[in-house]
């Protein structure tokens, strides 16, 4: 069976990793068996020192775009099999702009907001023992300050950063229309990457600046609730 290596659970969502529950998303909505193990510690032995990594026999694989190439050659697990090449072609901009671009706006928005660190920050680290549970918030938020500033999202000013957040909001609202998945009536990777993305601001009971923003979209707030029904109810 395959074994997902996650972070675990936060804040009322299967994971607080939208790279993870992207991942944990498509194996479900594939309906690959699989298993998770949970925890920070994972990072230790995370191949490429980040998560989310699956073991499968005895390979490991890392990267949420590798692991799910992994599982459409190796276990007839593809949910883009019926796109078309023009579909494919927008389901791969739209992802690389959610990995690559709006994650750093939801980083930012929980790391970095005063509002929320005060909640990420006790979350996170109440429960390590003295003196570590002093001292390690401080390291790890000057960490991604630090990769804020070098990816240069933090180079932008609040009300910037929040309308780069809102028109990939928008982009996805319009594409996504009246329909129930964005290519129809059946989830593809692009569904499993958006409701990782979205759980984080729309289910996640850590509101930032961004869960208002995509609360203006009604669509999006139903497609998320439709995903978490469908394939998270237990």
């Amino acid at each position: 069976m395959i074994t997902l290596f996650a972070f675990g659970a936060r804040f009322g969502v299967q994971d607080l990793s939208p790279f993870v529950l992207k991942v944990d998303a498509y194996m479900r909505m594939t309906g690959i068996p699989f298993q998770v193990k949970s925890g920070f510690h994972n990072l230790k032995t995370a191949p490429k020192g980040k998560l989310p990594y699956i073991q499968d026999d005895e390979q490991l694989i890392a990267d949420s775009t590798l692991i799910i190439q992994h599982l459409k050659q190796h276990h007839n697990a593809n949910l883009d099999a019926d796109l078309s090449e023009a579909e494919q072609a927008t389901a791969n901009l739209v992802i690389r702009a959610l990995d690559d671009s709006f994650y750093w706006c939801l980083v930012y928005a929980r790391w970095l907001r005063e509002g929320s660190w005060q909640i990420v920050k006790p979350a996170f680290f109440k429960k390590m023992p003295f003196p570590l549970r002093y001292i390690a918030p401080y390291v790890a938020r000057r960490r991604i300050r630090q990769a804020c500033h070098n990816q240069g999202i933090s180079r932008h000013s609040d009300a910037e950063i929040l309308a780069m957040a809102r028109q990939v909001l928008q982009d996805l609202s319009v594409l996504l229309g009246n329909k129930d998945y964005f290519f129809g009536d059946k989830p593809s990777t692009l569904d499993a990457t958006v409701f990782g993305f979205l759980a984080q601001i729309i289910i996640s009971e850590l509101k930032t600046a961004v869960t208002p923003i995509a609360q203006e979209f009604p669509n999006l707030v139903s497609f998320c609730q439709r995903v978490q029904e469908q394939y998270y109810s237990e």
